[in-house]
């Protein structure tokens, strides 16, 4: 095993899960190559560090495929730790679709996490290289940024985004709580990516309006990040895109995929997967802004893939589809990056303070 992958798992493992004597862990892989190589990698380093982990394979999923039986069960047996190291997706919850657990979560994964029971990190798309050079980094200084840039999110009531490629954006955050992905995955409820570092929150239903130019890297529904030849404008209102302008290549793609966000809830009411009002749901939500994400990780940068490519510094990122709040479902999450963009959060006295200006956080520090 490379050097450098297994000081990667070891960092994973100890100082981001704190894997303890006992933990029993979950590691969800697909037989492709690097996930393949990680997944062994942090089996071995949870060994080390006392645990328990069980290795399971799937074949690979997309965001609109669902996770194996035999997978879901093994996270619904509750362990301590669940990890996804997946070639693309780990797969969504057939029952849980038709029947949300709580009438809330739609996955078992969610409810277990959002209810506290087992902490976790997911790595879709990673590969042996990112894991390598994104993992062992400087945490104390990331996560200082991310304390910071949290802080000021969640004392506001709005954010304004520009950015010089023309965005011009303002979201609402009243009664929101931004979520921080520093890779402190120590405690049950906690979970985020590797490679980690982002300030990330879920606007205020029916709040974001205004223009988005997407000049950094989109993400598709196959699962991939593009580098678009020319930026895609997309237009907000009510907090929903209302259009994505122009026809060339990129914009088309996105409109695409938004349009399959649309129409596959539907196919899947037919086949009796969802209801006709949770399909309806999951359609209106295919254009939903369900997030905005602010890049933080230094060593990180656009790779094409979008687990990379949505932390590196100098960026934000919004996303179009579901939101993290599971108040607006849907079957797509579309994260798209915006370069250099200066953020004001405004607050309820009507005060506003930039945390971040040109793509630099250090001011507010």
């Amino acid at each position: 095993m490379p050097k450098k992958l297994a000081r990667a798992a070891r960092v994973a493992v100890n100082e981001c899960l704190g894997v303890r004597e006992g933990e029993t862990a979950l590691i969800v892989t697909n037989p492709e190559k690097d996930v393949s190589a990680i997944s062994m990698a942090v089996y071995g380093a949870i060994l080390e560090a006392g645990g328990v982990p069980t290795l399971i394979y799937q074949q690979k999923k997309t965001q609109l495929d669902f996770a194996e039986s035999a997978v879901l069960k093994a996270i619904a047996s509750n362990p301590d730790i669940v990890i996804s190291l997946s070639k693309e997706k780990l797969g969504k919850d057939k029952e849980h679709l038709a029947q949300p657990i709580l009438d809330k979560y739609d996955h078992v994964f969610n409810y277990l996490l959002g209810e506290k029971k087992m902490r976790s990190f997911w790595s879709p798309s990673v590969t042996v290289e990112m894991f390598a050079k994104t993992v062992p980094i400087d945490y104390t200084w990331m996560r200082k940024c991310c304390t910071a840039v949290k802080a000021k999110i969640d004392e506001a009531t709005e954010v304004r985004v520009t950015a010089p490629g023309g965005t011009d954006v303002m979201i609402g955050v009243k009664g929101r709580e931004a979520r921080s992905d520093d890779g402190n995955f120590s405690k049950p409820g906690t979970g985020g990516n590797l490679p980690c570092g982002e300030v990330f929150v879920s606007p205020e239903l029916g709040t974001a309006s205004g223009t988005i130019v997407f000049d950094g890297c989109l993400s598709t529904a196959k699962g991939e990040s593009v580098v678009p030849h020319k930026p895609v404008t997309v237009l907000a209102r009510g907090g929903f895109i209302t259009e994505v302008v122009g026809n060339h290549e990129d914009a088309q793609r996105l409109s695409d995929d938004i349009e399959s966000g649309k129409s596959k809830p539907f196919e899947m009411a037919k086949e009796g997967k969802l209801t006709k009002a949770q399909a309806e749901e999951y359609a209106k939500n295919a254009a939903h802004i369900g997030e905005l994400g602010i890049g933080l990780n230094p060593a990180t940068k656009i790779v094409g893939n979008m687990l990379e490519d949505e932390k590196v510094y100098k960026t934000c990122h919004f996303a179009i589809g579901s939101n993290y709040d599971d108040d607006a479902n849907a079957l797509i999450h579309l994260d798209c990056l915006v370069w250099y963009p200066t953020i004001t959060v405004v607050y309820a006295d009507g005060r506003e303070e930039v945390i971040m200006k040109d793509g630099i956080v250090e001011p507010i520090l």
